[in-house]
């Protein structure tokens, strides 16, 4: 499939997950830097790394402690590979403790901002001030270091804050550089990157546009491919780079389920069909959809429902088109990461319908141009297409649609007003300029809340809708949008005057984590 193999080529940094919540940062941090890496879980064999033929390693942080027995490790072929290793807070406990040093509960646990003080001049630290800014989170800490390692930087807290043996090309940081509140923890990992490990290539979404342009032709060959089309970003691009490799014989279908928000049927003609023009065939199938849904509460039921009708329905439309072998699905990593324990030792969140694999009756080989990208990067990708502004812009829509927006059983009476509530939501961040400042906002209704008002003269029961609006840079992690309060109370003016039901506004001021974007 065109993702991770087609890049096989290409230089790489090699991310080894041992369970930390910032191991996706880790790889963030590094591709905004042009320097493309994969993750792997911590416990990958020779094999695999062998294979991926890296220029460097990062061993990532993670909840356990390398003195409790049965702490994972990584495969000892790391530290026999040639290439240098940036063990990062647990990574670098690792590194100490593999090789002769010792690691001990912390006297004083450090969580939080701390400053470092460098000691010693190093490549990893190379043009970087004496004094840094840095992000600790950490219980344990290195008590001894052995096997040619030398203290870099402490903290007030932490004596063996940064270590190196640079003879080796094994480098050690306590803190976390790939967070924001390390000031200069980009600089830290393209020190590592680029003087450390020599990584030349530039990662960038328009050389990425030309080997996955290659790497579909190789992969389909004279066939043809199926693609479910949502109208959202992720299988637009996918959509559009494929045409763009193969023309024609991708072959699109944009199923309605009766879940969709207003004008995304309308929108998804006129901007995928006629001003992309691609392939398309639109099926209504909103009846089968809500029939299967009525009386179902539980969100985990409705996205298999939702999951299974979509592919009743899409499979049924793909047995029409003759000689289809490919199936092309807009799966983002965070998708893959979310609904599978891929990596290191992380929990399974909720599923995504359109992650984890097809039906074997269908047949269909995938075809995932995009399954090793960020939403963000995406975006880059399909502006080198040509996609417009406004497509590319769009919040992220999930593929339950509004299913898992109404928190309880589905039905048109509610779905009616969390659409038109929904709509009025879209049309003042447009009006007063904040919707291309926030990641993702939508409205969520809870029938089972309802509450009394007073409109009129007449005293009403009626249902409560949850505002919710979150800023994010890949949807790993969210904090709940600001928005402005006058805005606020605008949209709450709008909804309880115009929306049939509907009484009560609430404002969703809740992060990811502990809470997810999503209600459901």
């Amino acid at each position: 499939m065109p993702d991770a193999a087609s890049l096989r080529a290409a230089e790489k940094i090699l991310i080894l997950d041992f369970g930390s919540q910032y191991t996706q940062l880790i790889a963030r941090r590094l591709r905004e830097l042009e320097v493309y890496c994969e993750i792997l879980p911590y416990k990958a064999t020779r094999a695999q790394i062998e294979a991926a033929r890296p220029a460097g390693i990062v061993l990532s942080g993670g909840p356990d402690s390398v003195h409790r027995a049965g702490s994972p490790r990584p495969d000892p072929y790391v530290f026999e590979a040639g290439v240098p290793v940036l063990g990062i807070c647990y990574g670098m406990q690792i590194l100490v403790a593999m090789h002769g040093g010792e690691v001990l509960p912390a006297k004083r646990r450090e969580y939080g901002f701390a400053e470092l003080e460098l000691l010693a001049d190093s490549p990893l630290f190379a043009d970087l001030p004496r004094k840094l800014q840095v992000w600790m989170s950490h219980g344990d800490g290195a008590e001894r270091l052995d096997n040619g390692f030398r203290v870099v930087g402490r903290t007030g807290s932490a004596p063996f804050a940064a270590i190196s043996d640079e003879a080796k090309g094994w480098y050690g940081v306590q803190f976390h550089p790939e967070v924001v509140h390390t000031t200069l923890g980009s600089r830290v990992l393209e020190n590592f990157a680029r003087r450390i490990c020599r990584f030349e290539d530039r990662w960038t979404m328009s050389s990425l546009l030309e080997t996955q342009i290659a790497a579909i032709r190789a992969q389909v060959g004279d066939g043809k491919v199926v693609c479910a089309l949502s109208g959202g970003v992720d299988s637009s691009v996918a959509a559009a780079l494929i045409s763009r490799a193969i023309g024609p014989r991708l072959h699109c279908i944009f199923v309605d389920t009766g879940l969709l928000r207003h004008g995304d049927r309308q929108r998804a003609e006129q901007v995928l069909g006629r001003e992309l023009k691609l392939n398309l065939k639109v099926v209504d199938a909103s009846k089968l959809f809500l029939g299967r849904l009525k009386g179902v509460a539980d969100p985990e039921k409705k996205r298999k429902i939702i999951g299974k009708a979509f592919i009743e329905v899409f499979d049924k439309e793909a047995r029409r088109i003759k000689g289809v072998d490919f199936l092309a699905q807009g799966t983002l990593y965070p998708d893959v990461i979310e609904s599978v324990s891929v990596h290191g030792p992380s929990a399974v969140i909720k599923s995504h319908h359109n992650v984890g694999g097809l039906p074997k009756k269908m047949k269909l080989k995938l075809v995932e141009p995009l399954r090793m990208l960020f939403k963000d990067e995406v975006r880059k990708l399909g502006r080198e297409i040509g996609i417009s502004a406004e497509l590319l812009g769009a919040h992220p829509f999930p593929g339950p649609g509004l299913a898992i927006r109404v928190l309880g059983a589905v039905s048109p009476e509610l779905l009616k007003p969390l659409r038109e509530a929904d709509l009025i939501l879209r049309e003042e961040l447009r009006a007063s300029g904040w919707y291309d400042k926030v990641w993702q906002s939508f409205v969520v209704i809870l029938p089972s809340v309802r509450s009394v008002g007073v409109m009129g003269d007449e005293r009403t029961y009626e249902n409560t809708v949850v505002i919710r609006s979150v800023d994010s840079r890949d949807g790993m992690t969210a904090d709940w949008s600001r928005l402005p309060h006058d805005l606020l109370a605008k949209i709450s003016s709008r909804i309880v005057g115009e929306v049939k039901g509907v009484n009560r506004v609430a404002y969703d001021v809740s992060s990811k984590p502990p809470a997810t974007i999503e209600w459901e």
